[in-house]
């Protein structure tokens, strides 16, 4: 699988596109003036106890104050309570926690009002940025995400990732990783540890060190509720965590960030440093590897699948919801249950791509086409586990119920992703909305290639059209019309009507013979000529 990242920086916000073959699958965006970034920790002042729920809010120096449920301080809280009252006085055996004595895990069963008080300084980790009118949601369980390891301080513990499932290479990664962690802290290694050497992964552990004893150093100057490290930007962090051995090219359109992106990858791949390349054409970026288009494809309430299925996607305060229709989809012949079968491993595979797309997190609800029989209903919770897999994100998929709705729940860190895909209708002022019209042609040439496919015998496609599109498509001597005429093998007549809506067409309708005539004489002469020996060629067999 070839993949490629793009990344738009020219914006006020940075954009970052991940391509699998060509397709997109994954959109990130960093908006500069966002304050709050997953992974970013802060020094924060116990605001509020609230009994009931038994957890805080915490003031973080921002209008927003975070949210902290007593299972989320962790299990090692009494050691990072001691470490920032030792770190806050000066102690420089912090920055390596060389002699520091861990404390007892924390009780499970306890509760916030014992172990926090109101005006009380505790160290906290974004875990979840704010989502609609809620602040950030806040871990007291303190951890370095790096690109081979994720250091846990005030532990002891070497896990490997599940995802590692060769038995030697987990051993192997295991006994380096005793060679070289420091005393009293815990290490995670990550998928993209796999096959690297010792010195890869001590250049990551180092780095990680680095940034510890870094935090620690501003403990020293602490007065108040503020941010004590910052997590890598959207741009780099996405680039830690797509940076895989099947990466072929990252593109950026801005010299500096490019110059970062470089520097970044010299330090964790040096031997891919040469992948990155500064897209210098006029052109937008987006626009030259056709990501916009994509986007307005993917992005909206309805999204239209290539064989004419097409899904309706809802959002919700408390859900997502999906529903899948069969569309125009061209039916096998093999009866309406394998037809059902067809449309609904065509819907899985984009709703997993959706899924990724947009970032969607919580509660997922996807009501597919009804199927009678059992094997097919396990056919479609086998392929949707499949096409889950590329996805990163922690998910779980329940088999579907009997009416038909397949239950998803998949991890949700962000806020989903949301395009305005819509245009001002030039017709009513910006008074409503129409399609975007990047995919209006697009969506004629594939209604056209379904209606010869349903009529085979049919040797000529009528098109009724308004003006301006009838106008664009006839347009030169290479036309849309004419080039779909040689793919298509068929004779394309247009009829403009000026009455029709701007965006409205309709395909394979019947009209008058003197439009047909009309339509036919305004096809190029070679067309014409190519059309007749093809007639005289059929006569003569027959």
């Amino acid at each position: 699988m070839n993949k490629e990242l793009i990344i738009a920086a020219r914006t006020e916000k940075i954009q970052i596109a991940l391509t699998e073959d060509k397709q997109l699958v994954e959109l990130h965006t960093e908006n500069l003036s966002s304050q709050y970034t997953v992974g970013d920790i802060y020094v924060g002042k116990v605001k509020k106890l609230m009994a009931g729920l038994n957890a805080a809010f915490v003031e973080l120096g921002d209008e927003k104050d975070g949210f902290m449920h007593y299972l989320d301080l962790g299990p090692n809280y009494l050691s990072v309570s001691k470490y920032l009252r030792q770190a806050v006085n000066g102690d420089q055996s912090m920055r390596t926690l060389q002699n520091f004595k861990i404390e007892p895990i924390l009780e499970k069963k306890g509760n916030m009002n014992g172990t926090l008080r109101t005006g009380q300084l505790v160290i906290v980790q974004v875990s979840k940025e704010p989502i609609s009118t809620k602040g950030p949601k806040l871990t007291g369980d303190i951890s370095l995400a790096g690109h081979f390891l994720v250091l846990t301080p005030f532990q002891n513990n070497i896990s490997i990732s599940a995802k590692i499932k060769n038995g030697e290479e987990k051993n192997r990664l295991k006994r380096l990783m005793q060679s070289i962690k420091p005393a009293n802290f815990g290490v995670i290694v990550r998928t993209n540890a796999q096959g690297k050497s010792v010195q890869e992964l001590d250049t990551d552990l180092r780095d990680l060190m680095g940034k510890w004893a870094q935090m620690t150093e501003k403990l020293k100057r602490i007065n108040g509720p503020q941010k004590v490290l910052s997590e890598l930007g959207a741009t780099t962090s996405a680039i830690r965590e797509l940076l895989t051995d099947d990466l072929s090219a990252i593109y950026v359109d801005e010299e500096q960030v490019c110059n970062d992106i470089k520097q970044y990858i010299k330090t964790i791949a040096p031997e891919k440093e040469s992948i990155v390349r500064h897209y210098k054409m006029a052109t937008p970026i987006f626009d030259q590897f056709g990501i916009s288009r994509d986007i307005r494809r993917a992005f909206g309430k309805i999204v239209t699948i290539r064989s004419g299925v097409y899904l309706y996607i809802e959002h919700t305060e408390a859900m997502h919801v999906i529903d899948v229709n069969s569309g125009n989809h061209i039916k096998s012949g093999t009866g309406q249950e394998d037809t059902a079968l067809q449309v609904n491993i065509e819907s899985a595979k984009e709703i997993a791509r959706q899924l990724r797309l947009r970032d969607m997190g919580g509660i997922v609800i996807v009501d597919f086409v009804d199927m009678a029989k059992g094997e097919h209903r396990n056919k479609l919770l086998e392929v949707m586990r499949e096409e889950m897999k590329k996805d990163k994100a922690r998910h779980t998929i329940l088999p579907l119920s009997k009416f038909g709705l397949m239950q998803i729940t998949r991890q949700r860190v962000r806020p989903a992703l949301e395009v305005n895909v819509q245009e001002k209708c030039p017709l009513c002022n910006g008074e409503g909305t129409i399609k975007q019209s990047i995919v209006v042609v697009d969506d004629i040439e594939s209604d056209i290639r379904h209606f010869i496919e349903e009529h085979p015998k049919v040797r000529k496609v009528h098109l009724t059209a308004h003006s301006y599109i009838a106008a664009y498509l006839a347009k030169g001597v290479f036309s849309r019309r004419m080039k779909w005429q040689l793919k298509y093998k068929r004779l394309i007549a247009i009829h403009p009507q000026e009455t029709m809506p701007l965006l409205e067409y309709r395909v394979g309708e019947s009209v008058a013979p003197e439009q047909i005539q009309a339509a036919v004489e305004t096809i190029p002469t070679e067309t014409k000529q190519s059309q007749q020996k093809s007639e005289k060629k059929q006569q003569v067999d027959s």
